[in-house]
């Protein structure tokens, strides 16, 4: 979770750190407003098969869940919170993604479906990520069918939920403010 590719993007291609610029996160959105957008989706995709081949490896190895969602919060940790950048990374939307997608395919395509259709009107990806985030554990809930509850997705989902909106509460402020700007707008 570690591997800072947003800032790798930012330095490579740009030769600017992410970190001293708009939200100051390592993330796919910060490189969209001062990278490209294409850079942001290889950023993105990055970020979502660093928080899938954790969990991957915790299914392939037959860890039961708890290792698997170990292995998940490890790697949201590692994307918010890099060693290699003073502990300053991204916020954890497209890591957290791949994670679930690990985990529960379903549920991660259900959180990214609510994503895109809040960005698709809004065209905030703070708001976006946001609501996506409150939905998790509703949609991890609803996952379930009876006797198979996994108690340790259920946590993992309230979790991430914790750690995505921590991680935007600068975002939230601003949004309140009316002062977040959309796709497309200097901020």
């Amino acid at each position: 979770g570690s591997i800072p590719s947003g800032y790798l993007a930012g330095v490579w291609l740009a030769n600017i750190d992410l970190r001293q610029l708009g939200s100051g996160s390592t993330g796919a959105t910060n490189v969209l407003r001062h990278v490209g957008k294409w850079p942001a989706l290889a950023v993105f995709l990055l970020d979502a098969i660093k928080g899938a081949i954790p969990v991957l490896i915790a299914r392939d190895l037959l860890l039961n869940d708890y290792w698997q969602v170990a292995a998940g919060i490890m790697a949201l940790v590692g994307h918010i919170w890099p060693i290699w950048l003073g502990w300053k990374g991204g916020k954890a939307v497209a890591t957290g993604l791949g994670m679930l997608l690990g985990l529960n395919w379903q549920v991660g395509a259900a959180c990214f479906g609510i994503f895109l259709s809040v960005l698709s009107f809004s065209k905030i990806v703070s708001l976006s990520s946001v609501i996506a985030a409150m939905s998790l554990p509703i949609l991890m809930f609803l996952s379930f069918h009876g006797s198979d509850f996994r108690p340790s997705y259920f946590s993992l989902s309230l979790i991430t939920m914790a750690m995505v909106i921590w991680r935007h509460r600068s975002n939230l402020k601003r949004l309140l403010a009316g002062e977040e700007p959309r796709i497309g707008e200097s901020r």
